[in-house]
C-alpha cells in the first residue's frame, strides 16, 4: 500500500482502475432552485475522463440498448443549500424487464472512497444482470470524484516520484523524506482543490443520495454498497432511516473504528489473505513456483522486499520497482482469488528480475493506466478520508504502534502503520473518530461479511448490524475469499441478495453460505 493511500476499502478489480474535468461550480443563482425538481438530461455516456480512469466509451448493453450519463446539480455546500451548485456526474442502465415489474432504481456505490461509479457499473454489469430486470442501475461519481467536482493534487510527473517514495523509513533521513512527501502532496491538495476538500464528507455525499433519490423519482433509496460504500450507506440510513428502501451491503467496514483501529484490523485481513494464498500455491497437484511450503512462499516475499529496499529492479520501462511499489503490487493482488494467478507469475517474474507485472498490479492499486496517466482515485481517496477522520497521527504515533502493526503482519504491517501519516497537516480538519450508523426506524438492511476478506475484515459486518441498531442490520456470513460476496459468484449469497432486492423476502439473520 504505497504512501499515501490508505485503503479504507479500495477498488474491487483490477480491469476498473485501469480505466480533465473541471469543478463544475455554477454561481450564485438569481432565484433559489428546488433541486428536487430538476430533469436530467440522459444521453449516452462519453469516454471516461482522465479523472475517471480513461479508456473507451462503455459497451453497448447486451440487450443492445445503451449505457447512458446525467449530470445532477447538487449544492457545493450542504450546509448552505441554496448557494452555489456543483455536477454530480450519474450513469444507468434502464430495466430490461416489464414496466409493470420495474420497483425503482437501484443505486450502486463500489468503494474507494475515490473510486468512479460511473466506470464501475458498465465494468461489473454482468454481474448484476438478474437486477436489472426489475431495476434501473445506477451509479454516480461522488463529490471529489471522476466527473463530479474532482480532486486535484498532484501531477503525473509527481505521482509517479511519490509512489516510489519509501513508505516504511528505516531511518531519519527517510522518515524525514516521507514526511516531506506527504506534505508536498497535501499542500498540492490544498493549492489546487482549495474550493471543493471542505465538502467532500461522507454526510454530504449521504445528501446527495437523498437528492438522487428524488431527482430519480423514488420514494425509498434502494441501495447496494459495497466496500466503503456500506459506511457511506450505514451514514445515509443514520440520516434518513425512515427513507430507507431495500439496501444491502457487501465488504463491510467496521464503523466503530478509528483510522488506527481500521489499519490494524487491515493489516490482519491482508495477513490472512497471504497465509491463504501461499496455502493454495503449495497445494496444488502442480509445484509452486514461488516456493516449497506455505512458509517458505512468504519467506522469499519478505527477503525479496528487503532486496528491493536496497536495489530496486526494473519494472514497466523506464521506471524501476521499488520495495513500496512491490508491496503495493502484492496488495492489489490479494484483493480477490481471482488474481492470485497474477502474483504467483509477477513474483515468478521479479525473482528473475523482472518487476513488470508487480509494477503493473501496483499503478492499477493507484490509478495508473498504461500511458501514464493517473485518474484521481488517489487524490479523492486521501481527501474524503481526511475530511471524514478526526485523528491525525504522526511518528510518535506510528513508531508506538509499530510493535502491534508488525504482530498483525510481519510484511505488511509497517506499511499500513506508516500510512496513517497521510492525513498530516492536512487543510480540512476532520469530522469524527468514526461514523455515525445508527438508524432507529429503518427498514431491515441485508449485511454480508466475508471470511477472507483482507480489506474489510469479517468482523466489520457483525459490528455493523450492531451499530445499525435492533431490527435493522440482517447479518449474513460468506466462508469465501477475496474482497465481497456477491461478486464470487456463490449461489447461496446470490440467492438471498436476489431474494431480498427483487421480492422483499429477508433471509434468516445468521444464514451461512460457504
Amino acid at each position: 500500500m504505497p504512501k499515501p493511500f490508505r485503503l479504507r476499502a479500495a477498488a474491487l478489480s483490477v480491469s476498473v482502475v485501469l480505466l480533465p474535468a473541471l469543478l463544475a461550480g455554477c454561481g450564485d443563482d438569481a432565484e433559489t432552485e428546488d433541486l428536487t425538481e430538476q430533469e436530467l438530461g440522459w444521453k449516452d455516456c462519453p469516454a471516461p475522463s482522465e479523472a475517471q480512469g480513461g479508456g473507451p466509451a462503455p459497451s453497448p448493453l447486451p440487450n443492445g440498448g445503451t449505457w447512458q450519463c446525467a449530470t445532477m446539480k447538487a449544492p457545493l455546500d450542504w450546509g448552505d443549500p441554496d448557494g452555489d451548485t456543483i455536477g454530480i456526474e450519474l450513469i444507468r442502465a434502464r430495466a430490461d424487464g416489464p414496466d409493470s415489474e420495474r420497483i425503482g432504481s437501484l443505486i450502486f456505490n463500489f468503494g474507494g472512497p475515490g473510486g468512479s461509479g460511473v466506470t464501475a457499473l458498465p465494468s461489473f454489469g454482468p454481474d448484476y444482470a438478474t437486477l436489472r430486470t426489475r431495476y434501473d442501475l445506477v451509479s454516480f461519481d461522488p463529490r471529489g470524484v471522476g466527473r463530479s467536482a474532482p480532486v486535484r493534487c498532484e501531477d503525473d510527473e509527481q505521482l509517479d516520484a511519490h509512489f516510489e517514495q519509501d513508505a516504511t523509513p528505516d531511518d531519519q533521513r527517510e522518515r524525514t523524506e516521507l514526511l516531506n512527501g506527504t506534505k508536498e502532496f497535501n499542500a498540492a491538495c490544498e493549492k489546487n482543490s482549495e474550493r471543493i476538500l471542505p465538502h467532500v464528507r461522507t454526510t454530504e455525499t449521504a445528501r446527495d443520495l437523498d437528492l438522487m433519490r428524488q431527482v430519480l423519482g423514488d420514494d425509498k433509496l434502494h441501495y447496494f454498497g459495497i466496500s466503503y460504500g456500506t459506511e457511506l450507506g450505514g451514514v445515509y440510513a443514520h440520516l434518513f432511516p425512515e427513507r430507507v428502501g431495500r439496501a444491502v451491503f457487501d465488504a463491510v467496514v467496521d464503523p466503530t473504528q478509528d483510522p488506527e483501529q481500521g489499519s490494524l484490523g487491515q493489516a490482519r485481513g491482508f495477513q490472512l489473505a497471504l497465509d491463504n494464498y501461499a496455502e493454495d500455491c503449495v497445494s496444488q497437484t502442480e509445484e509452486c513456483p514461488v516456493g516449497d511450503s506455505a512458509q517458505d512462499v512468504k519467506d522469499r516475499i519478505a527477503r525479496f522486499l528487503a532486496q528491493l529496499d536496497r536495489r530496486p529492479i526494473p519494472g514497466v520501462f523506464p521506471r524501476e520497482l521499488t520495495q513500496s511499489m512491490a508491496t503495493g503490487g502484492i496488495l492489489q493482488a490479494l484483493y480477490s482469488r481471482d488474481f492470485w494467478e497474477f502474483l504467483t507469475d509477477g513474483l515468478e517474474q521479479a525473482y528473475d528480475g523482472d518487476g513488470t507485472i508487480l509494477m503493473l498490479l501496483a499503478d492499477s492499486m493507484n490509478g495508473r493506466n498504461e500511458n501514464g496517466e493517473y485518474s484521481n482515485l488517489v487524490a479523492a481517496n486521501v481527501s474524503i478520508n481526511c475530511a471524514d477522520d478526526k485523528p491525525r497521527y504522526d511518528t510518535a504515533d506510528v513508531e508506538r504502534s509499530l510493535p502491534e502493526f508488525r504482530r498483525a503482519s510481519p510484511l505488511f504491517g509497517e506499511t499500513l502503520a506508516w500510512g496513517m501519516l497521510s492525513c498530516t497537516d492536512w487543510a480540512v480538519p476532520g469530522a469524527a473518530d468514526h461514523p455515525d450508523v445508527s438508524a432507529p426506524g429503518s427498514a431491515p438492511i441485508l449485511v454480508i461479511g466475508n471470511t477472507g476478506d483482507p480489506a474489510t475484515p469479517y468482523e466489520g459486518a457483525r459490528a455493523m448490524v450492531q451499530a445499525l441498531g435492533d431490527g435493522v442490520g440482517v447479518e449474513l456470513t460468506y466462508r469465501g475469499e477475496g474482497h465481497g460476496a456477491y461478486n464470487s459468484k456463490n449461489r447461496c449469497v446470490r440467492a438471498a441478495v436476489d431474494g431480498y432486492l427483487l421480492s422483499g423476502k429477508v433471509p434468516d439473520s445468521g444464514t451461512v453460505c460457504s
